[in-house]
């Protein structure tokens, strides 16, 4: 089993599962409140016990050119290396409290995945960095079935841990909330320029990203800031990254802030396109999101809500330019 926890003193050690590189005292958790100095090791205490498992839609991950029109098992356990005020999942993201009664070994959850014809897992809900050493037992049992893995991450992971997740982690979805350093470590706890240099990172491994912009009114949906996000996504990671620009609902801390309008969605949408990039889909509004060839406009997967309507793609290929789809398809 790989260690991601090394010696820093007499009585600390450092968790090098995500960018905090929290230095733990023995006896104590770090900030995500689930990885423990046991005084000889770093103990992962949410290992084998989920607070969450479904089977959903890959689209709802979301990613739209990873496998489409398939199932993905969905699962989550407590706690978070963030603490974003507007958590749609903060009962189980915001809490370091563990059902311990409930026990699943990686294998137990390969089996369910199998037994629902899943052709992925998905480590999502809560932030799956935190609990690395399960989801990577769980995904390379899973690749002995043929069986994908895809992290939904707010993109704060290791060096050390995207190093390891190459060949075991085939695709990823980042939150890329803000491009504002002050709104990232006083509202979300985190550092900007880690998150970008980390989806850079994930890029030029050769992991398959897709990204993911909540538009929080008042919070991140200047056009200043807009451009910034879609401008970093085409000339630092390619125009060929899809964009999702998602719907802000009150949730958690931010009660007292209005939905996302769909005014905003589709000024995002047109920032997005002016940036040069190829696909921007639109989260949590209803609307088709369907996939159109950047060389010749034809429209290669049709949606509505979470599922494919028509997928027109030969072999990964738009069938009337040829133009290879960039992603991964059956």
């Amino acid at each position: 089993m790989s260690k991601f926890y090394k010696p820093y003193s007499e009585d600390r050690m450092v968790c090098t599962l995500c960018q905090h590189y929290c230095k733990i005292k023995t006896g104590k958790t770090g900030i995500c409140g689930v990885n423990k100095n046991v005084g000889d090791k770093m103990e992962c205490l949410v290992y084998g016990h989920p607070s969450a498992l479904a089977i959903d839609p890959i689209e709802k991950k979301p990613l739209y050119h990873f496998l489409p029109n398939t199932k993905s098992f969905s699962i989550g356990t407590v706690g978070c290396n963030f603490h974003c005020p507007f958590c749609q999942n903060w009962s189980i993201s915001q809490t370091s409290k563990i059902d311990e009664t409930n026990y699943y070994s990686p294998e137990q959850i390969v089996a369910l995945a199998r037994d629902n014809s899943c052709a992925s897992i998905a480590y999502t809900y809560n932030e799956p960095t935190i609990f690395y050493p399960y989801a990577r037992d769980i995904a390379l049992d899973a690749q002995k079935y043929g069986i994908k893995n895809v992290f939904v991450t707010d993109g704060y992971e290791s060096t050390e841990v995207i190093e390891d997740m190459v060949g075991v982690i085939d695709a990823v979805n980042i939150d890329l909330k803000s491009f504002n350093e002050h709104y990232y470590k006083k509202e979300l706890g985190g550092d900007l320029h880690k998150v970008l240099k980390n989806l850079k990172l994930f890029v030029e491994k050769g992991i398959w990203v897709e990204i993911t912009t909540l538009i929080v009114p008042s919070k991140n949906d200047s056009d200043e800031e807009l451009r910034q996000i879609a401008s970093f996504i085409a000339k630092e990671l390619g125009v060929h990254i899809p964009w999702h620009i998602s719907a802000f609902y009150p949730d958690y801390k931010e009660q007292r802030l209005p939905r996302t309008s769909q005014e905003s969605l589709n000024r995002a949408y047109t920032i997005g396109k002016e940036a040069g990039l190829n696909y921007i889909y639109m989260g949590n509004a209803g609307v088709e999101n369907p996939t159109v060839c950047p060389e010749c406009s034809k429209v290669l997967i049709e949606r509505q809500y979470f599922g494919v309507q028509c997928n027109e793609l030969l072999d990964g290929c738009c069938p009337s330019c040829g133009y290879k789809l960039e992603g991964i398809f059956k």
